[in-house]
C-alpha cells in the first residue's frame, strides 16, 4: 500500500514537531509538503524536512502537489478556511486545537468533511499519553468508582504569539492553551458540559491590556456536568517554571492522580542549593510519546477506514465549553451550555 502523503499547515513549533513525526515516526506515511505563509520559513523548513515540497498557499499545495491529507497547526482564525478548502479536495484533515473561532465555523468544518467523507481528526493528544490513557481505562474498569470531580492544571512557560492576545484573531488562553483541559474534563468524566462559571485575570502580563483590553494570563473554571458531576480547570501563561499539566480524578471509591512536575525521577539535594528538581521544559517534551500516537492513528484510520477516535465533535465540543467560560468570565455569572 502506497504511504498516506501529508501536507504539514503551518511550520511554527507545533508543525515541526507533526512534520518531523510524519516524516520518520509514523509507519505508512510520508511528509509531501509544508505549507506557510511566510515562503522563506517554508523554503527553509522544506530543507530541514530533507527536501519536502514548499509553498505559502494551501490551494496551491493542492494543485501542485500530491496530497492525500493536511495536517492544521496554524493560527485558530485560519483553521476554518483551510480544513474547508481540503475537505473539498478530498483530503483528509488532522486540525491543531482550538478548532476555530466560533461553533459555525466548527459545524461548517465538520459538515465539509462528512460531505467529503473524509476523516477529520482533532489534536487532542492528551487522549493518546499513555498516562491519561491508563486512567481512562481504570475509570472505565470502575476502579475508583463514579468519578465525582475532575481537576485539570494547564500552564505554559511563555507568553503566547499576539495574535493569541487579540479577541479579533482568539477566543483567548482558554482556547489556545487550555482547549486540552477542557476535553480532558469531559473525557475523563463521561458526561456533557451542563453549566460553566469563569474568573480571569490579567495577574502576569497586565501591561498587555493598554494593547488588548479583554486580554488575560490566569484562568479558573468550575464546570457541573449533565450526570452532576464536577470539574475545576486551572490555567496560567506565562508561568515560565516549565510546562505544567496534571490531573486528578476523585471518585466514589478512590482517586486517580495524572501527571508530575518533575521530568525525570532524579532529585539533587545539597546544603547550598536545596531539592532541586527537573521540569518539563514545554509541552513537546511532556507529550512526545502522544504526539506520535496521535499521528500513528490519524494515517492508521485512513489506511483502514476507520472513524477517528479524537472526531470533529469532540473539538466542537470543547469550543462550546470555552465559548462559554469566555461568556462566563465577562458577564460575571455561571453559563449553561445547551
Amino acid at each position: 500500500m502506497n504511504p498516506v502523503r501529508v501536507c504539514v499547515v503551518g511550520v511554527g513549533r507545533a508543525g515541526m514537531v507533526h512534520a518531523t513525526n510524519f516524516k520518520g515516526n509514523v509507519p505508512g506515511a510520508s511528509l509531501a509538503a509544508v505549507v506557510d505563509a511566510d515562503l522563506k520559513l517554508a523554503e527553509q523548513r522544506g530543507r530541514e524536512l530533507g527536501g519536502a515540497l514548499f509553498f505559502s498557499d494551501i490551494h496551491r499545495a493542492l494543485e501542485e502537489a500530491e496530497i492525500d491529507a493536511v495536517c492544521i497547526t496554524t493560527p485558530t482564525f485560519t483553521h476554518a478556511e483551510i480544513a474547508i478548502t481540503a475537505a473539498r479536495a478530498g483530503v483528509h484533515i488532522f486540525c491543531e486545537k482550538p478548532m476555530a473561532l466560533t461553533l459555525e465555523e466548527a459545524d461548517t468544518m465538520i459538515r465539509a468533511a462528512d460531505e467529503a467523507g473524509v476523516k477529520m481528526q482533532i489534536g487532542f493528544m492528551r487522549r493518546f499519553d499513555p498516562a491519561f490513557r491508563a486512567a481512562k481505562d481504570k475509570i472505565e474498569a470502575g476502579l475508583i468508582g463514579q468519578p465525582m470531580i475532575v481537576k485539570s492544571t494547564g500552564r505554559g512557560p511563555g507568553l503566547p504569539p499576539r495574535w493569541a492576545c487579540d479577541s479579533r484573531t482568539s477566543i483567548g488562553m482558554l482556547a489556545e492553551v487550555n482547549s486540552h483541559d477542557f476535553d480532558s474534563l469531559r473525557w475523563l468524566i463521561g458526561s456533557e458540559f451542563a453549566r460553566v462559571y469563569a474568573e480571569v485575570g490579567a495577574l502576569k502580563c497586565p501591561e498587555l491590556r493598554e494593547e488588548f483590553p479583554n486580554f488575560y494570563d490566569n484562568a479558573v473554571v468550575i464546570a457541573r456536568f449533565d450526570n452532576g458531576g464536577l470539574g475545576v480547570l486551572d490555567g496560567s501563561c506565562p508561568v515560565e517554571y516549565g510546562y505544567d499539566a496534571r490531573v486528578e480524578i476523585l471518585g466514589t471509591t478512590g482517586v486517580i492522580l495524572i501527571g508530575e512536575l518533575q521530568s525525570e525521577a532524579v532529585t539533587i539535594c545539597t546544603k547550598k542549593s536545596g531539592v532541586v528538581t527537573s521540569t518539563f521544559p514545554s509541552w513537546r517534551d511532556r507529550f512526545r510519546e502522544a504526539y506520535v500516537a496521535e499521528a500513528r492513528h490519524f494515517i492508521e484510520c485512513i489506511t483502514e477506514d476507520q472513524p477517528p477516535s479524537v472526531t470533529g465533535y469532540d473539538g466542537r465540543k470543547a469550543l462550546e465549553a470555552v465559548i462559554a467560560a469566555t461568556e462566563s468570565a465577562k458577564q460575571g455569572v455561571p453559563v449553561a451550555l445547551s
